[in-house]
């Protein structure tokens, strides 16, 4: 019988993938030798390879140099980090190599954006696409970005009132975007997203409030999809709305260019995933001519903003199985050394699901078991796989440990998780490494961060504990 956890894998899908294979009964991942870096470094820890990124945003570059050619597209296109979905200064810089534009959300973003540009990650050419409803800083923080020189700072106006403040707060002329108010999934609590302006007041919001107005200049219309772009009757409907919208506020606004087609692009989440991003790429400038061409009207510049496709293929969290609980007659709970809540807090609160796989034993037989955090928590926990409805690993053996990792884990899990910080039931922070090649191609590691230690969280709660001597 086929009764060894690779028996199940190679019945289940087609393996080894591009990112997995296996050296021996042991996970490499992008050829990292997982069990090796375990050895090194020991668990819970989670890991970022850099490379990845780079890989991920070249791919897109390609994808829509591609549909440019074959749809004989007269615009340029713009690759945009969204900076939401991590912020470390190893993720920008990696990103930065390629030559790419940002999106911020909040004022802080802007403080970082100045440090890369005294760095010299990025200059005045490149595109600061500035998101998100926009308070007293996140205004001033603009204001002074662009008052210093970068015009390529774009606020994309999310209400009414921001053309005013940023007017007030800006001393000469300033380019903007307008984003629309897109209509929601059926699915959605709600009909209509809570950002931007309405379709239908798109254009009277230009002419009341930017028209006449001599600092502004509008460039961008924004449209983004919360369920990133997918190859459904939803998101194709929502594009054909906003192309007609876009060619209405053409004819009447010269200066308007630019599209930003925001939401993201789907990561691998199951070795089962298959998307066509080629062809959702050159059906999006196929429609943008079609509908340009209609209108009589230039088409626009294309800008992406894709957060999770260019950082989270890079990340990983490996686990050990610390116990095993048989709870009743059918369900056995596998214990991990860290807690879902503090290290992927989107597996319990929207119940996301990431690739999971053993690092070690592809060789002894399988069972079928629940994952348990440490926390007294009863969300603490991880329980299915997508596809398959269960989890299967390696049979518990106390005598033999079981290693396990979570991959693509590496967008928004840190700061959603609050990095650094304080952790529920105070479960500390896991070690954090990074992963990179030398010019010779050879893995390179650096520990980023160690785990927290008791006097960390102690002092964030008041204590003033002294580190101890090590």
């Amino acid at each position: 019988m086929n009764t060894k956890y690779i028996d199940l894998i190679d019945q289940t899908y087609y393996f080894p993938q591009e990112e997995f294979n296996l050296d021996g009964e042991h996970l490499q991942f992008h050829g990292i030798p997982l069990n090796e870096l375990v050895k090194q470094y020991g668990s819970p820890l989670k890991f970022t390879y850099l490379p990845k990124i780079s890989e991920n945003i070249l791919r897109a570059k390609n994808w829509f140099a591609n549909a440019i050619e074959k749809n004989n597209y007269k615009g340029k296109y713009h690759y945009c980090y969204c900076t939401k979905s991590s912020h470390f200064q190893h993720i920008m810089h990696e990103a930065l190599k390629n030559n790419i534009h940002m999106e911020t959300s909040s004022a802080f973003d802007i403080n970082i954006i100045e440090k890369l540009k005294a760095d010299g990650k990025l200059s005045n050419d490149t595109f600061v696409i500035c998101n998100g409803f926009k308070r007293e800083k996140y205004i001033d923080n603009i204001a002074r970005l662009i008052n210093n020189g970068h015009q390529n700072c774009i606020p994309i106006i999310d209400n009414y009132e921001e053309i005013d403040l940023l007017s007030d707060a800006i001393n000469d002329t300033f380019k903007v975007g307008i984003r629309i108010a897109s209509e929601e999934e059926p699915k959605f609590e709600f009909y209509t997203s809570r950002l931007g302006i309405g379709y239908k007041n798109i254009v009277p919001f230009y002419e009341n409030q930017i028209k006449d107005n001599d600092k502004v200049e509008l460039k961008m219309l924004h449209f983004f999809i919360n369920t990133g772009i997918r190859d459904n009757a939803y998101y194709w409907n929502e594009l054909v709305k906003c192309l007609k919208v876009y060619v209405r506020l053409k004819k009447i606004c010269p200066s308007l260019d630019s599209l930003n087609i925001g939401g993201g692009f789907p990561i691998k989440n199951t070795l089962a995933f298959e998307y066509d991003y080629q062809y959702m790429i050159n059906e999006i400038l196929n429609q943008i001519n079609i509908t340009c061409s209609e209108a009589d009207v230039p088409v626009p510049h294309i800008f992406t903003e894709f957060g999770s496709f260019t950082v989270g293929e890079s990340g990983g969290a490996i686990y050990e199985i610390l116990y095993q609980k048989q709870q009743n007659d059918r369900e056995k709970w596998n214990m991990i050394d860290s807690s879902f809540i503090t290290t992927l807090p989107d597996t319990w609160a929207i119940n996301k699901r990431f690739i999971m796989l053993p690092i070690n034993r592809w060789n002894d037989e399988y069972e079928r078991v629940l994952l348990g955090g440490l926390t007294c928590d009863s969300d603490d926990y991880y329980n299915s796989e997508q596809n398959m409805n269960a989890i299967y690993l390696p049979k518990y053996k106390r005598e033999k440990p079981l290693y396990i990792g979570f991959f693509n884990t590496g967008a928004y899990q840190e700061t959603i998780g609050g990095y650094g910080g304080l952790q529920h039931c105070l479960i500390p922070q896991p070690k954090h490494i990074l992963i990179d090649k030398d010019e010779n191609g050879n893995f390179t590691y650096k520990l980023f961060r160690s785990q927290q230690k008791a006097e960390d969280l102690l002092n964030i709660l008041g204590y003033e504990v002294e580190p101890e001597n090590e």
